[in-house]
């Protein structure tokens, strides 16, 4: 990872409102063609803004784009006080972001949880999405589920409840070791401090239920934008089956396997340099109608090949 911050390194922090009333916050800094990151389910606008673990990512990516991204609803700087986070409502958010920043075409990375919500946005505007990018994500996790998996859910389930509030982050710890179990301990403890800052115990248990009903898994042959997966082969928090999913199940994607246990990729493990790299160059492919990538345009012209 190169040093120094990106063009427009200053993010500056807006709100806006849902459909129902719901405030969201959203940060913008970089500078370039447009790319919406779709909201993961753990996102403080000002705490990730210096952090150990997302920092990279927000440096390489506002370098060659504007980079917008948002604190999902109940979470970080948008509102607390909800209970609604059905897909719908999540879409509705999206749709409310970019259009208050008056977004036209623009490209669309879907982190984490974010995959429902990102890919059904792509399907009902596909004139808008110019480039998808799943990255660690899912089109569902309601489909294949067995009992191990119900009884699994059920302890953390029952960990966010009695333990996320608490000041000893032995509870939290457990997620963040899910997802970074290559990091320091410094890197660690951010997480740990990152899951109770972003969201209360009531909230992400009540979100966590929800974003379980969320499916994209009957949309995936209508997404026409050129899309590229990027998937850790052995991390845990998102088994690296979902990726396969999605890999046979939309037009012409393309599957980048990355060889890490990471679920958020570290700034110095190679992996990283293997993502930004893949990103970087998928985004700058140009419009099925030709035009460059700054201006919008999306590549379907077979460049990218089913795995």
């Amino acid at each position: 990872m190169g040093g120094g911050s990106p063009r427009g390194s200053q993010q500056r922090v807006r709100f806006c409102r849902s459909i129902d009333g719901t405030t969201i916050a959203y940060a913008v800094h970089g500078a370039g063609p447009p790319l919406v990151l779709d909201s993961c389910w753990l996102s403080h606008l000002e705490f990730d803004w210096q952090s150990p673990v997302w920092r990279h990512y927000l440096v390489e990516l506002g370098r060659d784009h504007t980079v917008v991204r948002f604190d999902e609803r109940g979470h970080g700087l948008s509102q607390r006080d909800v209970t609604d986070f059905s897909l719908e409502r999540r879409i509705d958010d999206l749709t409310q972001v970019v259009d208050d920043l008056g977004l036209g075409r623009f490209a669309l990375m879907a982190m984490a949880q974010g995959g429902p919500v990102a890919l059904h946005y792509t399907v009902r505007h596909p004139e808008r999405v110019s480039h998808l990018v799943c990255a660690s994500t899912y089109a569902g996790v309601g489909n294949h589920v067995t009992d191990d998996d119900r009884e699994l859910e059920a302890a953390f389930e029952a960990m966010i409840r009695a333990g996320w509030d608490r000041k000893d982050p032995l509870f939290r710890r457990v997620f963040t070791t899910m997802m970074i179990p290559g990091a320091t301990e410094q890197q660690m403890r951010w997480v740990d401090d990152l899951q109770q800052r972003a969201v209360s115990a009531r909230t992400a248990y009540a979100a966590r239920r929800q974003r379980g009903e969320a499916d994209a898994l009957d949309v995936l042959a209508q997404v026409t934008a050129p899309t590229l997966i990027l998937h850790s082969r052995h991390e845990r928090m998102n088994a690296f089956e979902h990726s396969l999913l999605l890999a046979h199940g939309i037009p012409g994607a393309r599957l980048v396997v990355l060889d890490s246990a990471n679920h958020i990729l570290l700034a110095d493990e190679p992996a990283w340099q293997v993502f930004i790299t893949e990103v970087r160059a998928f985004l700058a492919t140009p419009d099925v109608d030709g035009r460059p990538a700054t201006e919008g345009g999306q590549d379907g012209g077979g460049r990218w090949t089913r795995c």
